[in-house]
């Protein structure tokens, strides 16, 4: 099984003269004013709870944008800060950005453009140019300080995700030492999908400067492929998951993400979760009360609605949960400066004000919505208390909310009502898998899960529970760091059989499983 001790021992055995650096527009810490006292607290982003554990086990740099309020105050001459503040292991290095920049880069193309392009969700996304040129000049900005930290030297750099298509590229332009690798943490749509992006060739280039790029699963690595294929001179090799591009290979594998089991369920077994347990069950009024529970950013590719409009068409079906049920919604705040999500934003708060309308009695609401961002025990709390959690996104790359509810269910208890559309879904096949955009088969489910018997209740969640202690967040980092140690023995411009060098694995794990099986998953 990989831990955070497995993992320590492959960094410091096989890069013990090497630096690593993680490159993400999330900060794993933010220094924010709370009155007049700065306080550090961890932002609600499903990337940077799994790779904190990574980095902790680790140390090396975290390169991110500095977004708070008070991260100027904190960092020294050199934009850095050890963090966590508690026990500081690694170094996290800021870089600015001004509020055009952030403007067109992230809220601009990033996440108007590349995310509802890559979300098959049916929401339109926008181009524009001058969206475009601000990502470029902000993916400059981040090489800028990549590099600093890097110098000359070799050192394994490893990007977070869709903020950074053109990094990989710049980075390798100037200093060739590096070995980078990228994570897209979002799905990758089929290749006519692509064929809309108007920039599509640049970005495919700067992509295919990583000598490694990892999607979630093999479906995903499949689109990429196939849209090289289509749109750039490269040999792509569909059975080795390689495509060859200027003289530079960049291999293409799948590595499901996950979290860290053991903390979140030590953290489940916690005296602060048993007061907040009871907090909570003062507060939603759970006395004789069953309570369903869903938890996410407020994101159109979540099935927010969908699942409040389920709720609604249970309580029609089954009138016997009528002043039985209480579904908490907790709800993350997220790009409130786009428009689509002001829009859902709106669609959210009258769903919930006609759902409550309709069958409220008394001090009773069936729907009980709170738009915040809730700590980790807050979350656990509610794990914990839930009879079934809705995970119903309309497409996501994995969600992580998922497996943490699965962690936190030390009793053995609850069932997970889980999209067929989410990755997480591959993993976890004993949740109750629906098609989160059919309000009635969604409300069927919920029924399923509130009638559903201990015994079975408990059956499932052992498997599921097992599934994510094997793969946990360690083994998801330790088999992209050993994929990429072995990368750096070998020359990417030969055309000869690949060296196997031997990577440690921890119980045995073959070095197979990540050189070869993966590609052809």
């Amino acid at each position: 099984m990989w831990d955070r001790r497995n993992l320590h021992g492959l960094i410091e055995s096989r890069l013990c003269n090497q630096r690593l650096i993680v490159v993400a527009n999330r900060e794993p810490y933010i220094h924010r004013y709370v009155g007049d006292i700065i306080d550090c607290m961890r932002p609600a982003s499903g990337m940077a709870t799994a790779l904190d554990p990574m980095m902790l086990a680790c140390g090396g740099t975290w390169v991110a944008h500095g977004s708070g309020d008070a991260d100027r105050l904190t960092v020294d001459a050199d934009d850095r800060v050890r963090v966590p503040p508690d026990n500081p292991r690694y170094t996290l290095r800021r870089v600015w950005l001004t509020k055009e920049q952030e403007e067109g880069y992230y809220h601009g193309l990033a996440n108007s453009g590349l995310w509802p392009l890559c979300h098959v969700v049916f929401t339109r996304p926008v181009f524009d140019a001058a969206h475009w040129q601000m990502y470029r000049t902000v993916n400059e900005l981040f090489a800028e300080a990549v590099l600093a930290e890097a110098g000359d030297n070799p050192a394994l750099v490893f990007i977070q995700d869709y903020h950074f298509g053109l990094l990989p590229r710049l980075l390798k332009r100037r200093n060739p030492n590096l070995t980078v690798a990228q994570f897209w943490h979002i799905p990758w749509p089929n290749a006519e999908t692509f064929r809309a992006f108007p920039w599509k060739d640049e970005l495919l280039d700067g992509l295919l400067g990583n000598d490694l790029l990892g999607f979630h699963l093999s479906y995903h690595c499949q689109n990429f492929l196939e849209t090289v294929d289509r749109n750039l001179e490269a040999r792509t090799d569909h059975a080795l998951s390689e495509v060859q591009r200027g003289g530079h290979l960049t291999q293409v594998q799948p590595f499901p993400i996950s979290i860290d089991f053991e903390r979140q369920s030590a953290t489940a077994t916690s005296a602060e979760v048993e007061r907040e347990m009871a907090r909570w069950r003062h507060r939603l009024q759970l006395d004789g009360k069953v309570l369903g529970l869903g938890i996410e950013r407020v994101d159109y590719t979540k099935g927010i609605p969908e699942r409040l409009n389920a709720i609604d068409r249970l309580l029609e079906a089954c009138p016997e949960y009528r002043g039985r049920l209480v579904f908490a919604q907790a709800g993350a705040p997220t790009r409130g400066h786009i428009r689509a999500y002001q829009q859902l934003d709106d669609e959210i708060d009258d769903l919930v004000e006609r759902v409550n309308w309709k069958w409220g009695a008394g001090s009773w609401r069936p729907i009980v919505y709170e738009k915040r961002h809730f700590n980790q025990i807050e979350m656990t709390a509610l794990h914990r208390l839930a009879s079934f959690c809705v995970v119903s996104s309309l497409h996501d790359g994995m969600n992580l909310v998922a497996k943490e509810y699965v962690s936190s269910r030390i009793d053995d208890d609850g069932v997970l009502i889980l999209s067929r559309f989410t990755g997480a879904s591959r993993e976890l096949s004993d949740a109750v898998l629906v098609n989160p955009f059919a309000v009635e088969e969604l409300a069927v489910a919920m029924q399923e899960a509130l009638t559903m018997t201990r015994e079975e209740r408990g059956r499932r969640m052992r498997r599921m529970r097992a599934v994510v202690a094997e793969n946990n967040v360690y083994r998801w980092a330790g088999k992209i760091i050993s994929t990429l140690l072995r990368i750096e023995t070998e020359d990417p411009r030969a055309h000869a059989p690949r060296l196997q060098t031997a990577i440690p694995f921890p119980s045995g794990e073959a070095h197979a499983e990540s050189a070869t099986a993966t590609r052809h998953a």
